[in-house]
């Protein structure tokens, strides 16, 4: 039996193929089937600390896709700009042996990107023109990338960090953005550039953060109605991109697991939110239902989602179903395609 390794250039070449309604459409089951609470096994991750990282280990299963384990090695210190080295490990569900291996660093960031651009989907309640990212990293690209594609009335496309254009990471972002996108007006500012930034946000449709930021990154009061956000930042207590007055202008905050935010997501934790999440938040899960054909489609928003002085929030941790589904559709086009390096990995 072989083993089929993934290397990053194939998983590039793969994701290059795929549309944002495939992804949308990927992700509406799985977040489907977690609300559901459909036969599945994620256990909560666990931790093993190293000498300059700590890696978290995620396995899980779903019977009709497959089972994975993936691994992310986390920095002890932040702000490297190497990113997070991750790999997905893929089980034969037969024989229980590996049967593939692929690079996960990008896969990651389009997984939880594929499951906030579904949000923005379901909660906005105006055609976006205007996207405001904080941070540099593959979690903004990914997450600006596929929400340019997937709504072609954005207009432009402001991006706050740390050193502004002064780092090489930012740079190299912006310029592959504008590349993909030469319609869209990009801008950057320095977070600590704080006139800019309270411009910048006021004047988002659309709000998305991924930044490890134990700090708001800005106040409630910059925020106008209307705006929908995506938290995909913070996963420890004491992490917080918000502050809790904008948590509360939420009313109820819309995740992708209760369980796992009640645990990890600081911004829901200070808020008091996630004391009584089955009354505070509600599952992205819980916005979709399977119609014709199989095909997912939303339900009708409760009315508190719909504040007219309040915001939509999408708060995400991740959770090990989107890892198993997008491994899934990865390996499935790899061995379509003949994509990835086979290698003779058992006897027999």
């Amino acid at each position: 039996m072989s083993l089929l390794v993934l290397s990053t250039q194939d998983v590039d070449a793969v994701i290059s193929e795929l549309q944002p309604n495939d992804l949308e459409n990927l992700m509406a089951p799985v977040f489907y089937r977690l609300s559901s609470r459909s036969e599945y096994a994620s256990p909560h991750r666990t931790s093993i600390s190293m000498a300059q990282h700590t890696a978290l280990f995620m396995p899980s299963r779903v019977p009709d896709l497959g089972t994975t384990i993936k691994v992310v090695s986390v920095p002890s210190v932040p702000g490297t700009g190497q990113g997070l080295p991750a790999s997905t490990i893929v089980l034969d569900e037969v024989t229980g042996c590996v049967k593939a291996i692929m690079n996960a660093t990008y896969l990651t960031a389009l997984r939880t990107a594929a499951g906030s651009v579904l949000a923005t989907r379901l909660l906005i309640s105006k055609v976006p023109k205007t996207l405001v990212a904080f941070g540099a990293g593959k979690q903004i690209k990914a997450h600006v990338d596929l929400h340019l594609r997937a709504f072609p009335s954005f207009e432009s496309c402001t991006i706050v960090n740390r050193t502004g254009m002064d780092g090489t990471r930012l740079y190299e972002l912006v310029s592959s953005l504008r590349q993909s996108h030469p319609s869209i007006v990009f801008n950057t500012i320095k977070l600590g550039d704080r006139d800019r930034v309270k411009d910048a946000v006021s004047k988002a449709d659309v709000i998305c953060t991924a930044t490890s930021s134990e700090e708001p990154l800005f106040p409630s009061e910059w925020v106008s109605p209307g705006t929908h956000l995506n938290l995909v930042g913070s996963f420890t207590s004491r992490m917080h991109e918000v502050d809790s007055e904008l948590i509360h202008r939420a009313w109820k905050v819309v995740v992708d697991s209760r369980d796992a935010c009640a645990i990890e997501a600081g911004e829901l934790i200070a808020a008091g939110k996630a004391t009584d999440p089955n009354v505070n938040l509600i599952e992205l899960g819980e916005l979709v239902k399977e119609g014709d054909g199989g095909k997912f489609i939303p339900v009708e928003l409760p009315k508190c989602l719909r504040e007219p002085d309040g915001v939509t929030i999408f708060k995400s941790v991740g959770v090990g179903l989107q890892d198993v589904a997008i491994a899934d559709l990865v390996l499935s086009r790899a061995e379509s395609t003949g994509c990835g390096t086979r290698i003779k990995y058992y006897h027999g």
